[in-house]
């Protein structure tokens, strides 16, 4: 994957996770690291980046790209051909990899609400891994799910009837 092809996926993502439906544009991306970060980046060098015309970052600026996206910035470079990213192990390297998993799965069930939800919400915690792994502890005791359900159900049912 190309420098250009991970920062258009970053806005893609970014979008996503900001609740927007779509990605967000070179234009909004400067003025959130403005906004966000206090530093400045035009909206035409994104889009030089994202062509190739400028194939390479300057140290500062990916540094800012990086904090702002949350990635490392190791990952702000054209991968070498040939690149397995599967070959991960770092586990935070792993755990954003999950989150972008996660973010993609919920764009493609964009149609259920509620799965849609789910997903987002499981990559918007702090610890998606460990999510998954209690889904698993619930699911391996049975009945407990539907319990569960039925619990945490219940409440919001009597707040909607007083509304």
């Amino acid at each position: 994957m190309t420098l250009g092809e991970k920062i258009r996926y970053l806005r893609e993502v970014e979008g996503t996770l900001r609740g927007l439906n779509r990605e967000i544009s070179q234009q909004e991306l400067a003025r959130l690291i403005e906004k966000e970060q206090k530093k400045s980046i035009s909206q035409s060098y994104l889009s030089q980046i994202e062509s190739g015309a400028r194939p390479h970052l300057t140290n500062s600026t990916r540094m800012l790209l990086a904090r702002f996206f949350k990635v490392h910035p190791g990952y702000l470079v054209d991968d070498p051909e040939g690149f397995q990213n599967e070959l991960i192990s770092d586990v935070g390297a792993l755990e954003d990899k999950l989150d972008l998993w996660l973010v993609s799965g919920a764009e493609r069930f964009s149609r259920d609400p509620e799965l849609h939800h789910a997903l987002l919400a499981v990559a918007k915690h702090a610890d998606s891994r460990l999510c998954l792994i209690l889904l698993d502890e619930i699911l391996e005791n049975p009945g407990l799910a539907e319990r569960l359900t039925e619990v945490l159900k219940a409440p919001a049912a009597k707040g909607r009837k007083r509304s």
